[in-house]
C-alpha cells in the first residue's frame, strides 16, 4: 500500500539535511535568497518556503570587520552566487547556531573550493572532516603561491578564527 504525500520529497530532504548526514539536495529545489558574508548564504525551497541559513563547510572567510578582506570575500561569494541561482547542498552538519553546514554546488562547481582557489577564504582545518582534504590543500597552496587575495600579504592575514577569538577576549575584558 502506498501513501501519496505531495510534499514528502522536500520534507525528507530537509530532514536528512538537518540530521547531519551527508546528502545532496537537488538544485531545482533550492535558490539563493541572500549572501550574508564570505561564508554564509540563505536559501529557500520550492515556492519560497523553508528558508535556511547555510554556513559554507570546510572554509572560513575573513570577517566583514577584517577590512578589506571580509568585504572582498562577500563580494566574491556574490559573484559566484547570484540571487535566485539554483544550488545544491552537500550537507555535513548543523552547527550550534542552527545553520546547515554544507558544500554549495552550482552545477558541478563547488563554490566552497572556488572561494579557497581565488584566495578569499581559508581552509578551516578544524572542520575539514567530510570534505576532500587533498583538493582543499592543493587549492590553498596554489592560491598562496600565486599570492591571491589573503595570500597577497606575506604569511596571509590574521586567520578569522583567531580574529573572532581575540575580539571575544577583548569584549570580555571591558
Amino acid at each position: 500500500m502506498s501513501i501519496y504525500l505531495p510534499h514528502f520529497s522536500w520534507l525528507a530532504a530537509t530532514a536528512i539535511a538537518l540530521s547531519g548526514i551527508t546528502t545532496t539536495v537537488a538544485a531545482a529545489e533550492l535558490k539563493v535568497l541572500s549572501i550574508g558574508d564570505g561564508d554564509t548564504i540563505r536559501v529557500t525551497g520550492p515556492g519560497g518556503v523553508n528558508k535556511t541559513t547555510v554556513r559554507l563547510a570546510c572554509i572560513d572567510a575573513p570577517e566583514i570587520s577584517q577590512a578589506p578582506y571580509g568585504n572582498d570575500a562577500r563580494q566574491a561569494l556574490q559573484g559566484e552566487l547570484a540571487i535566485g541561482a539554483e544550488v545544491s547542498l552537500r550537507t555535513k552538519a548543523t552547527d550550534r547556531y542552527g545553520r546547515t553546514v554544507a558544500e554549495v554546488m552550482v552545477g558541478t562547481t563547488n563554490i566552497n573550493q572556488s572561494m579557497v582557489a581565488t584566495g578569499v577564504a581559508f581552509v578551516y582545518w578544524q572542520y575539514i572532516e567530510g570534505c576532500d582534504r587533498e583538493t582543499y590543500t592543493r587549492l590553498k597552496n596554489e592560491a598562496r603561491l600565486k599570492s591571491l587575495g589573503i595570500w597577497a600579504v606575506p604569511g596571509g592575514i590574521q586567520r578569522p578564527w583567531n580574529y573572532r577569538k581575540s575580539r571575544k577576549a577583548g569584549s570580555g575584558a571591558n
